[in-house]
């Protein structure tokens, strides 16, 4: 049986939330998702308390989270070396990932960096987490487009993972549609040209979409050979850099529901899941 691997992101669906979720409900429902076996569970970010309020508790979550037993490996979102350096800090993280746009506009909304700055921050990173044995995962934003005219083709995209791969030995790169503007046929052809040029690294696909082409998204990921997919309980969340009606991400349940339909394993735990999806509804209230 064919196995996916999957990616829990309360991270991004809690970043953008008007109201502060407690720290102790934080760490309540992060550690049922613990225990429902998911890859990877980006958890937090390390970034600025002023751009990020929500995420100003990050620390303390993470002291707090049940690891005992655990095989999920914990993601934390830096966007900067000082961020870097306090996740580093913390044993319990396997992965730092950073966030590099393809749009000009949208890095420096997202880390008030140019581009040109942010490649200077990914050449320190990668060194940083090779002295500590750390993983990178470099999360190509706006990989589908943007919305403020910025250049943006499959060959940018390209250039951008080729340079990842060859000078920074980038291994995991998530394609993310920031903003929910990729159709089926646009991540089919994306992910079909790019896992043919970069065939050792892993792609993954944060996706954020309307939950009427959700479906569509993930059967074109999956048929172009993408074999790692990022997901949110009931698809809250977003970027708030982005814009203001947040394009929601890829629902969990429906990826749980897609492969199980097709008998494709995503070795996450229906019972644990169930628990934690009724959990959530106490931290997103709508």
């Amino acid at each position: 049986m064919e196995t996916i691997s999957l990616v829990e992101c309360p991270r991004d669906a809690m970043q953008g939330m008007h109201d502060f979720v407690p720290t102790s409900d934080k760490i309540n429902y992060l550690n049922s998702l613990l225990q429902c076996n998911f890859d990877v569970l980006d958890f937090g970010s390390f970034v600025s308390p002023k751009a990020i309020p929500q995420m100003r508790d990050t620390q303390e979550v993470l002291d707090g989270l049940d690891l005992d037993g655990i095989q999920t490996k914990l993601l934390a979102i830096i966007a900067n070396i000082k961020g870097a350096q306090i996740a580093l800090q913390n044993t319990q993280i396997s992965i730092l990932g950073f966030p590099l746009s393809i749009s000009e506009t949208f890095q420096q909304r997202n880390t008030n960096a140019t581009i040109s700055e942010a490649w200077n921050t990914v050449a320190e990173i990668s060194e940083l987490c090779h002295k500590r044995n750390k993983e990178l995962l470099v999360y190509l934003s706006m990989g589908f487009g943007n919305p403020y005219g910025d250049a943006w083709d499959a060959d940018i995209v390209s250039e951008f993972s080729e340079k990842l791969v060859n000078q920074f030995g980038v291994k995991t790169i998530a394609l993310s549609d920031t903003i929910g503007c990729a159709t089926p046929e646009l991540v089919s052809s994306l992910f079909n040209s790019i896992l043919k040029e970069q065939p050792t690294v892993t792609f993954g696909a944060h996706l954020h979409v309307l939950p009427q082409n959700a479906n569509a998204i993930i059967e074109s990921a999956f048929d172009a050979g993408c074999r790692r997919f990022d997901g949110a309980i009931k698809g809250f969340g977003g970027c708030p850099m982005a814009k203001d009606d947040l394009t929601g991400n890829m629902p969990t349940e429906k990826l749980l529901e897609w492969f199980l339909n097709r008998n494709i394993s995503t070795n996450v735990k229906q019972v644990a899941f169930e628990k934690a999806f009724e959990l959530s509804s106490t931290i997103f209230k709508r």
